[in-house]
């Protein structure tokens, strides 16, 4: 054998222990890994499912939390977000987003909510939002914003399309934040609401940035725990430094893809039957009968004309009507009435949670 052929000879030899070297490595890792890696799969099931202790840390700020909401924000990509986009085929949809098809308890079963959901962008977030909270015993309310884009409404519309019981506004507004369009949008829903054929106990309001931190069970739970037949609007008689709100008239401003409330220079009467004006949050938890009662009270429908040109009128409206005299069904007794009621965490600037009840 030539000097050349004993080189060529090593060469190959060296090759072939090397691929053996890597391929006996690379076994043993994957062999080792498999336990793991199922369980690694497992938990990425309950991504996107009421992550109640992710919540949790991350309101206190503990970094872990920010990189395991990360992950979960990662891992879950519907992937039937363009099929909705194109109309797709509904099992699809209720197979690949695990739309849960049936009550998960008797409690559950026999106590159905409704829901208020205004959206106007963001359809992703929207389809993760009502995922999580989507119960067949349930009924939902979708306000579409009016100037949302047609692709949009058309999307919305088809995932709306293979559920019973979710259904779009049958009146849209061209929503302004802060103004009356806000709160109109949510008396459209419950007008038609009212008219549903499903039984349902409790409507509840949300934006299409909310998101649940409780299970539909401990929901039911706490409500029936100490509000069972009253309503959970909290707030406080309207603050001095709230005060310009009700006492001017303020007008909407929608054009040119621009809106916005400004306020005029025009005197405000004021309320109607010499009403209290309370201050609280938008955002509420009430019983069927006082909607009933919002729809159809002479009172009801003088203060909500009467707030047809103030600023966030929401903010005031609900807390007011829950606080009127002879309608002891409405009053809520609280002790403290910004934190007895949970109703909502909102953080209005990063890393400061503001738990408003």
């Amino acid at each position: 054998m030539n000097p050349l052929d004993a080189t060529k000879s090593g060469f190959l030899v060296c090759i072939a222990v090397c691929m053996f070297i890597y391929t006996f490595i690379y076994l043993k890792d994957t062999l080792s890994e498999e336990p793991n890696e199922q369980k690694f799969n497992e938990n990425i099931v309950e991504c996107g499912f009421y992550p109640d202790e992710l919540c949790s840390a991350l309101f206190v700020g503990k970094t872990a939390a920010f990189k395991i909401g990360n992950f979960c924000q990662n891992t879950y990509q519907p992937k039937t977000l363009s099929c909705i986009q194109t109309s797709c085929n509904c099992s699809m949809v209720l197979k690949t987003l695990h739309f849960i098809t049936r009550p998960l308890s008797d409690e559950e079963g026999n106590f159905s909510l409704a829901y208020i959901i205004t959206i106007h962008k963001e359809l992703e977030m929207f389809v993760k939002l009502l995922r999580a909270i989507y119960m067949p015993q349930n009924i939902y309310c979708i306000h579409v914003d009016e100037k949302s884009p047609k692709d949009y409404k058309a999307a919305v519309q088809n995932i709306v399309n293979c559920f019973e019981n979710i259904f779009i506004s049958s009146k849209r507004e061209n929503v302004v934040y802060a103004g009356f369009s806000r709160l109109q949008a949510d008396i459209n829903c419950m007008r038609d609401l009212v008219h549903s054929k499903i039984q349902w106990n409790y409507v509840i309001n949300l934006c299409g940035q909310d998101y649940p931190i409780k299970t539909n069970k401990d929901i039911i739970q706490y409500i029936k725990s100490k509000w069972n037949g009253k309503n959970m609007t909290p707030g406080v008689v309207q603050p001095l430094h709230m005060k310009h709100r009700t006492q001017v008239s303020y007008r909407e401003y929608v054009r040119s893809g621009m809106s916005y409330v400004y306020p005029t220079k025009n005197i405000k009467a004021k309320p109607p039957y010499n009403l209290t004006i309370y201050f609280g949050s938008a955002y509420y938890i009430l019983t069927k009968e006082f909607v009933e009662f919002t729809l159809t009270d002479a009172r009801a429908k003088d203060l909500l004309e009467w707030s047809r040109d103030t600023y966030s009128p929401d903010e005031h409206y609900w807390v007011t009507l829950n606080r009127l005299n002879g309608k002891t069904y409405l009053i809520s007794t609280m002790n403290n009435p910004w934190t007895n009621s949970i109703v909502r965490s909102l953080t209005w600037r990063a890393g400061e949670p503001q738990f408003r009840a």
